[in-house]
């Protein structure tokens, strides 16, 4: 059993999936391609990846990666707790420059599952936080780009206690009104 819950900003979901316990622990699938077919959600993940943040307030992103290589995500943790965010930069796009933040933890199993055209960060709530996530294309550094993760016109309420632990190139990335988008939404008004 999976439980599929929209956000803020259509497009994307926050996955729940079932999980069993007894005295042992638990079981989940964390991933079903069929049962995410089953509700009309099509994708093709071809790159799993997993990082680790020993600093609590550590911040990454916000990422995109450009077409041809765009990435839709499905996004989980596996210790820990995380802030996860998706910001819509689809050129068109009702929602454009909109956020949505989602608490995922080891404990509550949450995913947010992210469509290509959005850019992807996170803030650890732990030390020693790990994230996995799913990726629809491989890593291609040629189409890596990130905007800055505190640009005041998208206003990501972070919910820092302090000082945000960067690396050089999100601290270096340029805010959104000084970004040219390369996605475009496709839908219909």
């Amino acid at each position: 059993m999976l439980d599929i819950q929209p956000t803020g900003v259509p497009g994307v979901l926050v996955l729940t999936p079932r999980r069993f316990g007894d005295a042992r622990g638990f079981f989940c699938e964390s991933w079903n391609a069929g049962r995410l077919a089953d509700h009309g959600l099509h994708y093709d993940f071809v790159q799993d990846n997993h990082s680790m943040s020993a600093q609590v307030g550590t911040v990454r992103g916000l990422h995109f990666q450009s077409p041809p290589h765009a990435q839709a995500k499905l996004v989980r943790c596996g210790r820990g707790r995380l802030f996860d965010v998706a910001v819509d930069i689809r050129k068109g796009s009702p929602t454009y420059g909109q956020w949505v933040g989602e608490e995922l933890s080891f404990d509550n199993g949450r995913q947010l599952l992210i469509p290509a055209g959005f850019l992807h960060g996170f803030a650890t709530r732990e030390p020693d936080t790990e994230i996995c996530y799913k990726c629809t294309d491989y890593y291609a550094p040629d189409c890596d780009g990130a905007v800055r993760f505190d640009d005041p016109s998208i206003g990501i309420a972070w919910g820092l206690a302090g000082d945000a632990v960067l690396s050089d190139k999100d601290a270096a990335a340029p805010l959104l009104a000084d970004f040219d988008s390369p996605f475009v939404w496709e839908g219909t008004a």
